[in-house]
Order: C-alpha cells, then sequence, then structure tokens
C-alpha cells in the first residue's frame, strides 16, 4: 500500500488543541516534529520510534478503511509524508553548533542562538499555550515535563550547548556539605542531572535576580557546588545583566550562570559590556491600539491608584507607573494585575467615543495598559513573532520569558569562547 496524500502539519496544531490536552505522556506529535527537523543529522533517531507510532495512528484515523501497518507509516514518513507548516522562524540549514532549549516557554532562547548559527535539537517545554506558540513560531511542538524520565529519553547525544530558565526552588540544606544530593526534587537537579548525564561543552542558566540572595545566598551557593565541584564545570562567578543595557526599553535584571566542560580547557569568561545604545518605550509603542481593549475606565483607574496608595503606605503590595514616551518601562511580569503594572499614555483617547464594551466611562486622560505586541518587543521578540493566543495567555507568555537581546549578547561571548563562532 501506497501513500501519496500528503498531512498538513497544521492538522497537528489544530488536533492539539482538540485531544490529549491533558495527557502530557501523549508525545506523539512531539516526538513526529523532532524527527522531521532533525532527519538530516543523525539526530533523529532518538525520535523515529514514536515518530513512526504517531504516523500511523494519524493515517488509520484518515483511512479507517485501511490497514496501516508499522510498515506502511515507516515508509510514508520516509516520502515526505508531513508538509511542513509555514513558519517565522526556520531551522538554521548549516548550523554551526546544536544546543537543547529546556523550560523553553515561547522560545527566547531558542530565537537567541538561533541568531547565532545554531541548531536546536530538543525542547522541553509543559505549559500547554506556551507550546501552541512555540509550534507555530518555529514549527516544532516541545515535549512535557523535564522532570519525567520519558521526558529525558528522548534527549539527543552530541549537542554542545543546553539553555535552561529553570524556575527557582529551596533546597533542603540544612546540615548538609551541600552538594548534587541536595539539590532533589527541585527542577534545578534535573538540569543537572541532564549536564550529567549527556556531557555538554557548555550550558547557560538564567534565573530571577534574587536568586543571589535567596536563602542568605544560600541556594545559589549550592548551586555552584554542584556545577563546579560534582560536575566538575568551569563555571566564572555568576553576572546580574538587565535588558536596558542591550536594546530594549525595559529595566529587567536577571541573573545569568554559564559555565564550561574541563574538556575545553576554558579557564576564563568575560560578560558582554552594555551597548551604547539609548532606547525608550516610544520605540517599541504600537501605532494602532483597539480602544476597546486597552483603554482603562474612570472607575478601574481610579481603583488601581486607591489600591497602590492603600499598599504603599504599608511598603509593600501592587503598584504600576504610567511609562512616558521616552521612559523606560518595569520588568514585565505575569500573574495578578502584573499587566497593570506598566501603563502608558495614549493622547488619542481624546477622539475615542466610549461603547458598551468598557465598563464605565473611559479615562480622559489617555492612560491605558501595554499591548501584548508591546509586551513582545520589551522583550526583544521581533514582529514577526506570531502570537496566537488569547492575551491573557500572551501576557504571561512574555512575562515569563526572558529578554533575547541580553540572551544573545551572552551567547555571543559564549560561542566566540567555544570558537564555535
Amino acid at each position: 500500500m501506497e501513500i501519496v496524500d500528503k498531512i498538513s502539519l497544521k492538522y497537528l496544531t489544530e488536533r492539539r488543541n482538540k485531544v490529549n490536552t491533558k495527557d502530557p505522556e501523549d508525545y506523539g506529535e512531539s516526538a513526529l516534529t523532532h524527527f522531521l527537523h532533525n532527519n538530516k543529522n543523525g539526530v533523529s533517531s532518538f525520535f523515529k520510534e514514536d515518530a513512526i507510532s504517531f504516523t500511523q495512528e494519524a493515517l488509520q484515523q484518515l483511512k479507517p478503511k485501511e490497514e496501516i501497518s508499522y510498515e506502511i507509516a515507516h515508509k510514508a514518513l520516509q516520502t515526505d509524508l508531513f508538509a511542513p507548516i509555514e513558519v517565522p522562524f526556520l531551522a538554521v540549514k548549516k548550523p554551526k553548533f546544536q544546543f537543547i532549549d529546556l523550560f523553553a516557554g515561547i522560545g527566547g532562547f531558542r530565537l537567541a542562538f538561533q541568531n547565532l548559527g545554531g541548531k536546536c535539537v530538543f525542547t522541553s517545554e509543559w505549559d500547554k499555550e506556551a507550546k501552541r506558540t512555540y509550534l507555530t513560531n518555529f514549527g516544532e511542538l516541545p515535549f512535557g515535563d523535564i522532570t519525567k524520565e520519558k521526558t529525558k529519553s528522548f534527549i539527543p547525544d552530541g549537542f554542545e550547548v543546553l539553555c535552561a530558565g529553570f524556575p527557582c526552588q529551596a533546597f533542603s540544606i540544612a546540615g548538609k556539605r551541600g552538594g548534587f544530593d541536595d539539590t532533589r526534587g527541585t527542577l534545578f537537579f534535573d538540569v543537572a542531572e541532564i549536564i550529567k548525564r549527556k556531557q555538554p561543552k557548555a550550558f547557560f542558566l538564567e534565573n530571577v535576580k534574587g536568586l543571589r540572595s535567596h536563602d542568605k545566598g544560600r541556594t545559589l551557593e549550592t548551586i555552584l557546588y554542584v556545577l563546579r565541584n560534582d560536575l566538575g564545570y568551569f563555571v566564572p562567578d555568576p553576572q546580574i545583566l538587565n535588558a536596558k543595557d542591550y536594546g530594549v526599553p525595559q529595566n529587567r535584571e536577571r541573573i545569568f550562570i554559564v559555565g564550561f566542560h574541563p574538556s575545553t580547557g576554558i579557564d576564563s569568561f568575560n560578560y558582554p559590556k552594555p551597548i551604547d545604545k539609548t532606547v525608550s518605550f516610544a520605540d517599541v509603542k504600537e501605532a494602532d491600539v483597539v480602544p476597546t481593549k486597552y483603554y482603562l475606565s474612570t472607575q478601574y483607574l481610579k481603583t488601581l491608584e486607591e489600591h497602590k496608595a492603600r499598599h504603599a503606605s504599608k511598603g509593600n503590595g501592587f503598584g504600576f507607573e504610567v511609562i512616558a514616551d521616552n521612559g523606560i518601562a518595569n520588568a514585565v511580569v505575569c500573574g495578578g494585575m502584573g499587566r497593570e503594572r506598566n501603563l502608558v499614555f495614549d493622547n488619542r483617547i481624546t477622539d475615542f467615543n466610549p461603547t458598551t464594551k468598557i465598563k464605565g466611562e473611559v479615562n480622559r486622560d489617555g492612560i491605558r495598559k501595554m499591548t501584548p505586541r508591546e509586551w513582545a518587543r520589551l522583550q526583544g521578540f521581533p514582529d514577526e513573532f506570531i502570537i496566537p493566543v488569547a492575551d491573557a495567555s500572551a501576557y504571561k507568555q512574555f512575562g515569563n520569558s526572558v529578554a533575547v537581546p541580553a540572551i544573545q549578547a551572552t551567547a555571543r561571548e559564549l560561542l566566540k569562547t567555544l570558537k564555535f563562532i
């Protein structure tokens, strides 16, 4: 039996939102997209069996009257059965190095390393909506929970760089020497375990600035002990970099940790210096904003002001600022009222006739929330980056993401040190 009809990978995008949304162990689509992206570089063997099984399942659904065997599915997969999704960020054809993307979110690390000539050979992310955004922009569906052994089993050998913006968790180190065992049960342990198994030439980890002082510095101390002593990597002192120093108008400080395998012989590293470029919110401001979606009512603005005043008197709680065109934004964050943390002026409000879509009279000062596209620009994502999700998910995704220019500046120094570029 010969399969001649092509199947659009767009079908998988639609299918993903209809079935198996509660089954994180269903990796068929992830294996298939990873197989197709790596079918000429030797990495595809790590995804082959699951890709064939999923192809068999997909063909059986499309041709219920036929008997689709494993052999038929295997042959069909070898004949370009699946028509690719049109995506804005295609994989590098002749890569200079390979990397993996853990806790991938929507692909900030991937954009940075791909821009520098790298090929991503594995990615994982547990959030369903973030996976959808990643697939839409890169054509690959990330694998799921990296703490699961099944997920780790798909990670190929031979990649050069491991990237991970891992969440910070407390370690139980009371009465212990501090080391690999002390991190068990945390997400950092899974990162360290993968480094130990796969022995990449280098790694690049990112976390919130507070990691440096977390648990009076003991958390970072334990992380560095594991990386340096248990795993044997050269790890220069971590640095806190601010996104505003690398070309985007956002005051976002994050701690970066890089490390090099002992086989590289590398024993020094310089983090990138700030670039000489003045940026402001005017550089990322959208020209056309839908009034009914982003302008605030007079009553809601009053509620925000009262909330800020009430908590400011206690020295804590949520606050907001109105960012002028010549100013820079506070760090974009997800959760709670994070999307109202940065408000902006837009004088076009004076000509706006409010509709019933806005509850209450629209404030006449022209104050509105930033849009998801403005958040994308604040994080350094190009306008070609597609936002396929609802605003609530988009704010969460960009708030959780990395600032691409700061990541790329550091990645360039890391790759130059490795002599990959």
